[in-house]
Formats: structure tokens, C-alpha cells, sequence
């Protein structure tokens, strides 16, 4: 049983698109308004502080040239970097201290050994080395993982994609690194149309498992007992990054998944069978009441003691 523990900071809010945009602060807010009315026990902490320490981080995933790029459209006062893309004027900084806070979960989930919840935006899985695309600017998963590998007790990293877009960003960037894997499961043919099953990386580190159009949870369940748990028990990682999106929810607007919240606990469950050195970072999840939700029921699931617990059905409540 483990107390939860979530890494936030109002300063995600301020990342916001001057026109409506699915990716928007009242994501977080609704996500941390379920949270603190399911676990009013818990321990909410703010990221650290930005510093240069963060630097030779970016820079060993994203070049010079783009993040000068990102910092003088948001000194200009925002922009955006392709037609779904944004930035404001507080949105390069907001992007460090997204990265900044899925590393202080790196450090967390392994002191603790525990599992460690980011809720963060912007997300990141999308972004390329040269290029921010699909809501995302800075690869938050891809440069936890590296950053992982610097501690003296991790020597292998598993990073879990569920959000229902394939994480081209994360697979592109860290593919070429045999001590880390890359695991997504994801709607196919679907933004942002990568992700085939036959893509195994030049280490055989990636699994890619396409879900057709309709997937329920029963054939989410299905891939995790056949396909992704005997994938990430055999590379043994000393620590699991779960790029979690919830955009695979049946309410969601741009996905025709058909998940509810018990999948997503019942897939964090699983996930506890890997390792508890866990760090969950928020990627997507549209429909704020669905996203809040499923949230709810993946915490839920490190709490639970013995894996007792009853997760929620659709319609009801958990807390």
C-alpha cells in the first residue's frame, strides 16, 4: 500500500491558448479536483525549481536551434509551431518545469520506491528532436529516461505509452538506446499514423501493439496479458515511465477507443507486477470528467491494498 504522492504546480496553468484548444489548464485542474476529493490523505509536491542544472538535459534530447526557437516565439509572445501546436508567452517556461517535474518524479519513484505522479502540461510524447508537434513541445518522457539512466541504480528504463496516439516523439529518441524500452499501445490508423506493429526498434526494444477502431478494455486487457507484460518482465527495467493518456477513454472527442476508468487502473495494476519504481506523467485525455476520472482509478490502483480494490464502472464513483 502506498501513500500518493503528486508532483503539481499552478504554474501549468499558465500555458494556455488564446482561442479554445482540447489542450487546456482546466485539464489539470479538473484532474487534481478528483484527486483531492478521492485521496484527501495524500502529498502534493512543487516541482524544483528551474535551473541550469536542466539544460544539459534538453539539450541531450532536443538541439540548441529548436529550443532558442521555442524561447523567442514565446518572448514574442506566442506562436504557433504547426496548425495544432501553441505557445503563449509563458509556455517555453512552462514546458522546462513540465521536464523539470517528470525528473524530480524520476528521483522520487527511486528513493521511495514507489510509484510517483507528474501531473504536468504541456505533454510531450509527440515532440521530435527538431520539432514540437501534437500539443507537445519538450519530449518529457524521452528525457526522464535518459536522465534515469544517470542515477547509480538504474540500469534499464521501460517507458509505457497508453495514451491513444503513438508516442512518435518518445519511440524516434530513445529507440537508438539499448538500455531503455519503449511500450505503446495505441489507436491505429490514428494521428499521428506511426507506430505499426511490425516496428521492434533496432534493439528489439519497442512494442508497438495498433488497436483497431472500437477496442474495448477487453482487448487492451488481452494485449497486456499476451503482449506488453511478457515484453517489459523480460527487460527487467529498474524503473517504468508511463506516459499516461486517457484520450483512449469512450467519452473522449478525438479517439474512437472505448476504455473506462477500471482499464486504466486495472492496467496500473499490472504495471505493479513490473516494479513499484513507477513515474506516471500526464500525457493526453480530452473530456475533463472522463480524464479526472480515469485518473482517480490509476491512483487508486497503488493504493489499494493487496489489489482488493473494487476499481470503478462507468457511472461510478470511487472516492
Amino acid at each position: 500500500m502506498f501513500s500518493p504522492v503528486f508532483i503539481y504546480s499552478d504554474r501549468f496553468l499558465a500555458h494556455r491558448c488564446r482561442q479554445f484548444h482540447v489542450e487546456r489548464p482546466e485539464r489539470l485542474l479538473a484532474i487534481c479536483q478528483h484527486l483531492q476529493r478521492a485521496f484527501p490523505v495524500a502529498e502534493w509536491r512543487e516541482p524544483t525549481p528551474v535551473g541550469e542544472g536542466l539544460t544539459p538535459w534538453l539539450e541531450k534530447i532536443h538541439s540548441r536551434v529548436y529550443l532558442e526557437q521555442l524561447t523567442q516565439i514565446a518572448a514574442k509572445g506566442g506562436g504557433w509551431l504547426d496548425a495544432d501546436t501553441y505557445l503563449n508567452e509563458e509556455s517555453d517556461r512552462v514546458a522546462r518545469l513540465a521536464v523539470q517535474a517528470w525528473l524530480d518524479g524520476v528521483d522520487l519513484a527511486t528513493q521511495r520506491q514507489q510509484p510517483i505522479f507528474v501531473l504536468a502540461r504541456p505533454p510531450g510524447h509527440h515532440a521530435l528532436r527538431e520539432r514540437g508537434m501534437g500539443f507537445c513541445l519538450l519530449a518529457n518522457g524521452a528525457i526522464a529516461s535518459y536522465y534515469a539512466l544517470s542515477l547509480p541504480s538504474i540500469k534499464r528504463v521501460a517507458i509505457l505509452d497508453w495514451d491513444v496516439h503513438h508516442g512518435n516523439g518518445t519511440q524516434a529518441l530513445v529507440q537508438d538506446h539499448p538500455q531503455i524500452a519503449y511500450c505503446s499501445l495505441h489507436e491505429f490508423p490514428a494521428y499521428p499514423y506511426t507506430g505499426e506493429g511490425g516496428d521492434r526498434g533496432p534493439h528489439k526494444n519497442v512494442l508497438n501493439l495498433p488497436m483497431p477502431r472500437g477496442a474495448t478494455g477487453e482487448t487492451y486487457r488481452a494485449a497486456f496479458q499476451d503482449h506488453v507484460l511478457p515484453f517489459l518482465q523480460q527487460f527487467q527495467p529498474d524503473l517504468l515511465i508511463v506516459s499516461a493518456g486517457y484520450d483512449a477513454h469512450r467519452d473522449d472527442p478525438l479517439s474512437s477507443i472505448k476504455l473506462e476508468e477500471a482499464d486504466y487502473g486495472w492496467m496500473m495494476c499490472r504495471c505493479l507486477q513490473i516494479t513499484h519504481r513507477i513515474v506516471v506523467g500526464l500525457e493526453g485525455g480530452y473530456n475533463l470528467e472522463a480524464l479526472g476520472r480515469s485518473m482517480v482509478a490509476t491512483v487508486a490502483a497503488t493504493v489499494a491494498d493487496g489489489g482488493a480494490l473494487k476499481l470503478p464502472h462507468k457511472g461510478q464513483d470511487i472516492a
